[in-house]
């Protein structure tokens, strides 16, 4: 379970392989698809990669229930954040508010189901170790998921776009107003659950956003992992029906 030392976008990051590397005007690396169409947030950034020791992890924690691993994965998620100070820092730092930090968040009925959302877990466990010198404070209950989504599984690109349009609200327009949001989750999979997110936070007057993960899956495994978590959520939602 060590970081990702590959070489990454520096906007979204992805894994680069040559030839498909361009460069942004800061002379930074930068994937395809960022260059032809912006993110909805400034950059995203992970700990590790989605596979092996880290995805079991997860999956301890989201499918088993297993809390205490929530510790390791959010100094995980710490280390994560701290990549990201340098753009975090404001201009004018003395007198800038707190960045918020946001959970990506279940609907109610998963919520019930679960009992917890892990996102907001691993999130609380990186706030109190501090990695990052940029003053963070917690907004759990700022973003819902007001619908549920059908599977990711088969879709393309636009009908993922499509299939998570309208799932997320704020609920608080008020709080994110002209405020800076750092974005958390589990697991950037696609970019579609963090890149509708933050279109909504930025409908609502969010100034600047940037998205940090423990895991992301790289554009070769992605479609596999959207498989796989879809089928062992499945087993884990009827094993919990049958108690």
């Amino acid at each position: 379970m060590r970081p990702i030392e590959v070489g990454r976008c520096s906007i979204c990051g992805e894994g680069l392989v040559s030839p498909h590397v361009f460069a942004n005007d800061n002379d930074e690396a930068v994937c395809g698809l960022c260059r032809r169409a912006a993110p909805p947030f400034l950059k995203a950034t992970a700990y590790g990669s989605y596979e092996g020791g880290l995805r079991e992890l997860i999956h301890l924690l989201k499918y088993e229930g297993v809390r205490p691993a929530a510790n390791v994965l959010g100094r995980m998620l710490a280390d994560a954040v701290a990549d990201l100070h340098p753009s975090l820092q404001h201009e004018d730092s003395l007198f800038a508010e707190p960045v918020l930090v946001i959970p990506v968040p279940l609907h109610a009925r998963k919520l019930r189901q679960r009992e917890f959302n892990q996102s907001e877990m691993i999130a609380r466990v990186a706030l109190k170790l501090r990695h990052s010198p940029t003053e963070l404070a917690l907004a759990a209950e700022v973003l819902i998921r007001q619908r549920e989504t059908q599977s990711q599984i088969g879709l393309t690109r636009h009908q993922r776009r499509e299939n998570m349009r309208g799932a997320f609200a704020v609920a608080k327009p008020e709080v994110v107003q002209d405020r800076d949001v750092l974005l958390v989750d589990d697991v950037f999979t696609t970019g579609t659950t963090v890149s509708e997110c933050a279109r909504v936070l930025r409908r609502a007057g969010a100034k600047r956003i940037w998205v940090a993960t423990v895991a992301r899956t790289m554009k070769a495994e992605a479609q596999n992992a959207v498989q796989r978590d879809d089928r062992e959520e499945e087993s884990a939602a009827t094993m919990a029906a049958h108690g």
